[in-house]
């Protein structure tokens, strides 16, 4: 796996947020059945920077704690066997699968790790896991869809036994 890291900003998070990301994307990765290496682009950022994209990119005028734009749509979410004769979703460099970009508000993480009442490793990895889940075609648009993701999310901050 290839993780591009960029962070900006004054606000440093406690945890080793490069590291914590080299082990919680593949696991994620692997527990969806992701037959290939991987390339996923990560920013952390501020609020302030994290509004501007999510104004101009869903028209909402406030920041968030996490966005992914994703280079692939899933017909299926976590389906990847489409992707065998699909050569332009690949880095002809490194043959990795581009799956997309993260970019996740250290302000928010902060936030809603006392909000939430766990520790900011928590908080960071869950946003990933999260933030993967949908560059993997995952959405939690209505019930039996935020259902499956949460179980997802779940399993997974378990197998990489970060927990509440």
């Amino acid at each position: 796996m290839t993780l591009y890291y960029e962070e900006e900003g004054n606000l440093n998070l406690p945890v080793e947020c490069e590291e914590i990301a080299k082990q919680v994307i593949p696991a994620a990765l692997d527990y969806i059945g992701c037959p290939y290496e991987a390339e996923i682009n990560l920013l952390l950022t501020m609020d302030e920077q994290i509004c501007e994209l999510n104004t101009q990119f869903r028209g909402i005028g406030r920041p968030t704690d996490v966005l992914s734009f994703p280079m692939i749509d899933f017909e299926v979410p976590g389906n990847f066997s489409f992707l065998e004769t699909a050569e332009e979703y690949f880095n002809p460099e490194s043959g990795e699968l581009c799956l997309g970009d993260i970019v996740i508000s250290k302000e928010r993480v902060t936030a809603q790790a006392e909000e939430y009442g766990h520790s900011v490793l928590r908080e960071y990895a869950f946003l990933i896991v999260h933030s993967v889940l949908h560059l993997a075609g995952y959405d939690h648009i209505n019930d039996s869809d935020r259902l499956e993701m949460e179980r997802l999310q779940e399993e997974i901050m378990s197998l990489i036994n970060i927990l509440r």
